[in-house]
């Protein structure tokens, strides 16, 4: 084998290996915790997302849920749903959560596309698992979850301020609307 074919073999299995570690790094925010203890069966089921930041993938969506159900490999289905209200059709986006470290810890890796996850951190949840204050990788990801539409004033109050808290930018919180 020549020198230069060797090189580009060598450059490009170096690029997917890195591609492959970016994509698949996990974290938490600095100055977040994640959940301990965690009950992952009182978790598991249908989530109305009450607020997010928002990117890409959930540009222009209301009536957004996530439903979590237990696989026969371990892993967590993750099933978020959506309506997009300015092309007027539901979205979905199937994918699987693990764990980071245990279950007894609330910091979860997510993929939706093949080997690439993203960071997924309970970070405070209330004694019944109803309302939910959940943590991506970094500042630009947050969610607000509750079990109904519905956030009762005071829990909303309390998870606004511990992300203000964290260093989130709370005013650029997209509140969804459930109207479908």
């Amino acid at each position: 084998m020549n020198h230069k074919l060797r090189n580009t073999l060598l450059l490009a299995t170096l690029g997917i290996i890195v591609i492959s570690y970016v994509g698949c790094g996990v974290s938490i925010p600095k100055g977040a915790t994640a959940i301990k203890p965690f009950k992952k069966d009182k978790y598991l089921g249908k989530w109305f997302e009450v607020a997010r930041m928002d990117f890409k993938f959930e540009k222009d969506l209301n009536n957004v849920t996530a439903t979590y159900s237990l696989q026969d490999d371990g892993t967590i289905k993750v099933d978020n749903r959506g309506y997009n209200y300015v092309k007027k059709e539901w979205k979905q986006s199937v994918g699987k959560a693990k764990f980071v470290n245990n279950e007894n810890e609330a910091r979860l890796k997510v993929s939706f596309f093949g080997p690439f996850y993203a960071g997924y951190n309970v970070i405070e949840i209330d004694k019944d698992y109803k309302y939910a204050l959940v943590a991506g990788n970094s500042l630009d990801y947050l969610w607000i979850l509750s079990r109904t539409p519905i956030v009762p004033e005071e829990i909303k109050a309390a998870y606004l301020k511990k992300a203000k808290e964290i260093g989130y930018k709370t005013e650029d919180l997209i509140w969804t609307k459930h109207d479908q």
